[in-house]
């Protein structure tokens, strides 16, 4: 429609000239050095219109060239970019083989031989062809430089879905070094400690991942948690017991799997009178039966006192199982062997449970009932293996004369 209408605009004009030129055509003289050149007015024009015309066919012809490459590259990249659809559909298929020689073939002709290459990796993945996989990573990094990150993202995780963790530990620590703080490569090399279970590593991780890493709160709270436990529970002193606990966030302090592994460092590290006294003031301030289990393996240097408090807070627990042991074990402590026997039985009745058979058994021993002690080891390994023991005559036979150390 607009070529038409240029063109009825082109006779119009022509019409309506060549009624002016034929009344008078008009007369051109050319003085150049000395030539004298002369012509009418419609000559000139046409003079004038086929040069533009011959101009402007050199210009197309000079162009043809860069127009046809141009085309012929539409061509091959539209082409490539069917050829890269197809290769992903082929892999989200499951035809892996095939998905890669797809995207291999046509990574060179590709707007985007980076996509081309990664998901060629990724389906030499799949295929378990690791040596193609970082051959295709590398010619990923050399077609497109400028998106290592990029690649070394993807090698980490291929190497991490491999369980190739000492590669995906060096592929991650030079990504770190190129890109300080970046927040899924944090995320990847956590995950890498937590699964190497290197928790020093992960503790000096955990500040720049709470900053910068793409965690949800649960697993960053989970993986805290788990740190400072497991640092705790490998202290081989107190100080270094007490320096683990400082570093452990404010908002985690109340937190019940830290403080068993608080309590039970301090315990560990001979620290009973300190363990006694603020396992007290905890319970106190809220009753936690596995604290109340812990209260009772402190060995405080007053058992008397420590006794008198745990049979205080039995006027307002008195079913509660691990409270019971405790009495028995501070019992036990105190050589109030009867006492001790009544809690004991009161906590079978409730709860009988491998760790009561032991110190009830401990406690038969001490009486003198080798019989009883043997049964009563019997029946706890019995609650371990999840099947009837036979008797165990070495200890059957022992009668009174076994007095192993008071509890």
């Amino acid at each position: 429609m607009k070529f038409g209408f240029v063109v009825v605009i082109a006779l119009l004009s022509s019409a309506f000239a060549a009624h002016f030129l034929l009344q008078d055509p008009g007369y051109v003289v050319i003085n150049f050095r000395g030539y004298i050149i002369e012509m009418s007015v419609p000559v000139l024009v046409g003079i004038v219109l086929s040069l533009m015309f011959l101009l402007w066919v050199l210009l197309k012809i000079w162009n043809a060239p860069r127009k046809l490459g141009e085309a012929a590259s539409r061509y091959r990249s539209g082409k490539a970019g069917e050829r890269l659809t197809r290769g992903m559909i082929e892999i989200a298929e499951g035809n892996f083989s095939r998905g890669e020689k797809m995207l291999a073939r046509s990574a060179s002709a590709s707007d985007a031989p980076l996509l081309n290459y990664l998901q060629a990796a990724r389906a030499a993945h799949l295929l378990g062809e690791d040596d193609r996989r970082d051959k295709w990573l590398k010619q990923a990094f050399e077609q497109t430089p400028e998106a290592a990150n990029a690649v070394l993202l993807t090698q980490a995780e291929l190497q991490l879905d491999q369980g190739q963790y000492e590669q995906a530990l060096a592929t991650l620590r030079k990504l770190d070094e190129n890109a300080p703080n970046h927040s899924h490569a944090l995320a990847l090399l956590g995950r890498l400690y937590y699964r190497l279970e290197d928790w020093p590593q992960l503790a000096e991780l955990l500040p720049r991942l709470a900053k910068y890493g793409r965690l949800d709160a649960h697993t960053l709270e989970k993986w805290s948690v788990r740190v400072h436990r497991e640092l705790m529970a490998k202290a081989a002193d107190y100080a270094s017991l007490d320096e683990v606990w400082k570093k452990v966030p404010r908002n985690l302090r109340n937190n019940l799997a830290l403080l068993e592994a608080w309590y039970a460092g301090l315990i560990r590290t001979e620290q009973h009178d300190v363990a006694e006294k603020d396992l007290a003031a905890e319970l106190k301030h809220e009753w936690r039966t596995p604290l109340v289990r812990l209260y009772g393996l402190v060995r405080a240097t007053d058992p008397v006192r420590q006794l008198k408090r745990a049979e205080s807070w039995l006027k307002q627990h008195p079913d509660d199982a691990e409270l019971l042991l405790a009495a028995a074990r501070l019992c036990l402590r105190n050589e109030l062997w009867g006492k001790a026997r009544s809690y004991l039985d009161t906590v079978v009745s409730i709860r009988p449970t491998p760790e009561v058979y032991q110190e009830f058994g401990r406690l038969l021993n001490q009486l003198g009932d080798g019989e009883g002690a043997a049964n009563a080891y019997r029946v706890g390994l019995s609650l371990v293996a999840g099947s009837d023991l036979p008797a165990i005559p070495h200890l059957a036979a022992t009668g009174g004369g076994s007095k192993p150390a008071n509890s």
